[in-house]
């Protein structure tokens, strides 16, 4: 599993963090920026970059902005994207089991480093849910488009 990862200027800070983290758990990681702190940089750029990277379909995205909302409006615009905001470990663990939400947004304001790490190690780990109700929710969701 590739992961990989997007912040604009507010969550710049957490995915350094969460990237030196993640290669210390030993996951593929494919960092699409922001490169340095630019205060005026936009989380649609970081976020599109972020989705247009996924290669496969087991490959995840984390997005990291102020308050996440940003990047999760942006993320799910793309056909196949089924992204959440990361506000509790529970919250995760259900958007992965019943959703299957392959992208996770973390709201850098509101999330100390701790609880990302907790909410991104479920998010990366927690398998959907092979109940056929959840199965076919998704399949719904694919065919909007």
């Amino acid at each position: 599993m590739k992961v990989i990862l997007g912040a604009d200027h507010g969550g710049f800070e957490m995915k350094e963090s969460i990237k030196k983290w993640l290669a210390t758990e030993g996951y593929t990681v494919d960092d699409v920026g922001a490169d340095s702190l630019v205060a005026e940089d936009d989380y649609v750029y970081f976020a599109k970059q972020a989705v247009k990277a996924v290669t496969s379909s087991g490959d995840r995205v984390l997005l990291f902005c102020r308050n996440g909302f940003g990047m999760v409006m942006t993320a799910n615009r793309f056909a196949g994207v089924r992204c959440g905001l990361a506000f509790d470990v529970e919250a995760v663990r259900k958007g992965r089991t019943d959703d299957d939400i392959n992208a996770l947004s973390i709201p850098s304001d509101y999330v100390d480093e701790v609880s990302a790490m907790r909410m991104v190690r479920v998010f990366l780990t927690e398998e959907m849910s092979r109940d056929e109700k959840y199965q076919r929710r998704i399949m719904k969701l694919d065919n909007l488009i």
